[in-house]
């Protein structure tokens, strides 16, 4: 009886295997969908392959040929120049979109948040395909577009000329992206204290030190992550030239070569994974390391 009593009050018996149980579900989807392609990649990149059942141990010579590779330069170089457009050109426009939806009162701006970001509801694939035809010389809309507005570029063979291939992919970025950016800065700007902007108007400050001092500091969060973002996003840019070019190579003078599709040609095409696998590595330490000085640059971890 009193064993009883005393069972009761110390509470119910703890089984240490339940919380186990409950967690068994994700710790084996992250074993096999994380840890192991994580680790079965930490091995391949020390290893040349011929297929996935021939691997023999190089050490750092699959690293060694990267670095001495052109053509890792010339991707390298393609996509940071990428990169740098889509923080210097995309951001710049998707901040000053969700400034003028932020400050304005037609009853069309639910619609017109939904027109600038749906382009981003479409798939890279799909964008692809559809801009090969939009930047077609003679008949395409973003050619005819042009020679109406400027009387330049109706000849233009922007998928064929290796010095115009990038700006196409930039510019496609552009009609994606600017929405997709331009709702983060909405909901920053939506949060900004509208109190300290009226104090900064009643003190004098014009719209640009009122933005500059008020609106800039208290957006900074939302500005850091989408600049981030951006950048790990551009260095990932893959499927959008490969559909562009219809899959068949990545452009005249590989123009449109990025990291991710220098990745695919030595893993898919060339069938050395355990190259594509280094490749894989020296990307992510790249973005992790692009990452930490951004954060570093913009003071992200200061407290204010």
């Amino acid at each position: 009886m009193s064993a009883n009593i005393q069972k009761k009050k110390g509470g119910p018996d703890r089984h240490p295997v339940a919380p186990w149980m409950f967690l068994a579900p994700y710790l084996l989807y992250a074993a096999v969908f994380f840890v192991y392609p994580l680790l079965y990649a930490g091995w391949l990149a020390f290893h040349q392959t011929d297929g996935p059942h021939t691997a023999i141990f190089v050490g750092f010579d699959n690293f060694k040929f990267i670095f001495t590779d052109s053509m890792f330069w010339k991707a390298m170089s393609n996509t940071t120049i990428y990169a740098i457009a889509s923080i210097c050109i995309q951001l710049p426009i998707s901040l000053g979109l969700a400034m003028l939806l932020n400050n304005s009162n037609s009853r069309m701006k639910g619609a017109f948040r939904l027109m600038i970001f749906s382009p981003n509801l479409v798939g890279q694939i799909f964008v692809g395909v559809m801009f090969a035809v939009i930047f077609t010389p003679h008949y395409g809309l973003f050619n005819k577009g042009l020679d109406a507005l400027i009387g330049w570029g109706l000849e233009k063979q922007w998928l064929a000329d290796p010095n115009l291939l990038l700006p196409a992919l930039i510019i496609i970025s552009l009609w994606m992206y600017v929405g997709y950016n331009m709702i983060y800065f909405l909901a920053g700007l939506q949060s900004v204290d509208k109190q300290l902007v009226e104090a900064a108007q009643i003190d004098g400050a014009n719209g640009w030190q009122t933005f500059l001092h008020i609106t800039l500091p208290q957006i900074k969060p939302i500005a850091i992550f989408v600049v981030i973002m951006s950048t790990i996003g551009s260095y990932q840019l893959f499927e959008l030239p490969f559909a562009l070019m219809k899959g068949e190579g990545f452009g005249p003078n590989n123009a449109a070569m990025t990291v991710v599709g220098y990745l695919y040609e030595w893993g898919f095409n060339n069938g050395d994974l355990g190259t594509a696998a280094a490749i894989g590595w020296i990307l992510a330490a790249i973005i992790f390391v692009i990452s930490i000085f951004q954060l570093k640059v913009t003071h992200a971890y200061d407290v204010d």
